[in-house]
């Protein structure tokens, strides 16, 4: 058996093991051992390049919804409004979640799915043959194990943030996807933002000059009414998470938008970083306090909670520069930062209002909304308005959701493909094991093994697409 085998099932029997134990959290660490073997996986030569796949075109979408928890049962009932798409399973550990979606595909109109639930119902929702697509939002541990069964088992595969844990599991979704020629995509809802895809269109048509910097973060405070909120995440996965890992636990919200446009892996690649955090001053506080009224937050106490501030930089092959952040327990207004700088001009999201410059003043709100009449892509003119009223965080999930459906039915390539998947979550443990090391260089893996080189920028435009309809 092969060592990429022997890893592959392993991934999956941790998965369900985690399952069967009611064990929501594990802890990846990109250890100096899967580091030396990433470099290895580097030098074979690509099986398959995904990146501009066209899969066979499917008139109609099948998709299986595994993990009906916040993000699941919100997916159900955005996509529940597209044409061309069948809901035809649900699939959560806890059978009342499932009834609750069912409900939901009633209200829309849509026929009842197929029902799936307990520890292994996610494998049995794999391995059915009225599945074409697995859109997961389930706990972070499960998205690799239930990606690579999903497309073992011949099904394309959408999952939630982070796509992969560990860099084991980042190749083994590599590996799974050029093998069966499955598209794993993963849910970067951020990268469908209007501002980002304003600025995405800006750049690509040069109006910030050649890109030199840029910066994303997720800074969102979760401390008390999330990451404490028994209610909050099945188990408690969440909040484990933030005292088993100490690194960027969540870098692909920033990440996603900016590596779009500096054309990360299509023309240039990610090539080393490093990260350093703080310390704790707030989480460990703050189950204390909770402890002190509530036992069931004493198993919380004196755990060994990640930095607050975690900064990670990053330098491209062609000597670009990254700042990532990732803050979720300090009292800080949200901000994913979505900073551009280039020789002729930049663009900074956040603190809001959305600002553009192209000199040492920013320019006025007319020349702005001037911009947006001009550079707004294709996909926004088409579908964001829809999208504002069916929502999900202002219509960007929905611009995802639709967009996906919409490739699907008509042989398109994905905007995000597995290499992206892999290299945006790859940041998670390789910024812990720099932070582990005392904020020493890590290299990060070429997850295309060298067809970043030609591989060819997202497509912005509605070519070959645009038929999905939306229900009223």
């Amino acid at each position: 058996m092969t060592t990429n085998r022997r890893s592959f099932l392993r991934s999956v029997s941790l998965g369900a093991g985690a399952l069967a134990a009611g064990t929501s959290s594990f802890a990846f660490e990109a250890t100096d051992e899967q580091l030396a073997n990433s470099a290895r996986l580097e030098k074979k030569k690509q099986r398959f390049n995904m990146c501009g796949y066209a899969a066979p075109r499917l008139d109609v979408v099948r998709v299986g919804v595994i993990g009906l928890g916040m993000r699941g049962s919100d997916a159900v009932g955005r996509l529940s409004y597209i044409d061309g798409l069948e809901i035809t399973a649900l699939c959560d550990k806890y059978p009342d979640r499932v009834t609750a979606a069912q409900k939901i595909l009633d209200k829309r109109g849509r026929p009842k799915a197929k029902e799936y639930s307990g520890e292994e119902g996610w494998k049995a929702l794999c391995e059915s043959n009225d599945v074409d697509l697995i859109y997961t939002p389930t706990p972070w541990y499960l998205h690799a194990p239930v990606c690579i069964y999903a497309m073992k088992n011949g099904k394309h595969a959408a999952t939630e943030v982070n796509a992969g844990l560990s860099i084991d599991e980042c190749w083994q979704l590599v590996e799974t996807s050029e093998n069966t020629k499955k598209h794993c995509m993963m849910l970067e809802n951020c990268c469908y933002d209007f501002f980002e895809l304003l600025t995405l269109n800006m750049a690509r048509n040069g109006l910030f000059g050649e890109l030199l910097h840029a910066e994303g973060a997720y800074i969102h405070d979760l401390s008390k009414d999330w990451l404490f909120n028994k209610k909050a995440y099945a188990d408690m996965w969440r909040l484990k998470q933030n005292y088993l890992h100490n690194g960027n636990l969540y870098p692909t919200h920033g990440l996603g938008p900016i590596a779009q446009c500096l054309n990360i892996n299509r023309g240039d690649k990610m090539d080393h970083l490093v990260s350093m955090s703080g310390n704790d001053f707030t989480l460990n506080n703050l189950a204390k306090e909770m402890a002190a009224g509530d036992s069931f937050f004493t198993e919380f106490v004196d755990k060994p909670y990640r930095g607050n501030m975690n900064t990670t930089i990053i330098r491209t092959n062609k000597g670009k520069t990254m700042m990532l952040q990732h803050d979720v327990s300090t009292i800080r207004p949200y901000s994913r930062i979505h900073l551009l700088s280039g020789t002729k001009g930049i663009a900074q999201k956040y603190p809001a209002p959305e600002k553009i410059a192209f000199g040492h003043k920013w320019i006025s709100k007319e020349e702005l909304d001037g911009l947006y009449e001009k550079y707004t892509p294709a996909i926004v003119k088409h579908i964001g308005d829809i999208a504002k009223e069916v929502g999900g965080h202002g219509g960007m999930d929905f611009i995802m959701d639709w967009r996906l459906i919409d490739c699907l039915r008509n042989g398109l390539p994905l905007d995000q493909d597995v290499y992206d998947a892999a290299a945006w979550s790859c940041i998670l443990p390789l910024s812990g094991a720099s932070v582990a090391k005392r904020s020493r260089t890590v290299d990060i893996p070429d997850f295309t093994r060298g067809a970043w080189q030609s591989n060819k920028p997202v497509n912005l435009t509605l070519d070959g697409g645009g038929t999905t309809g939306v229900r009223k």
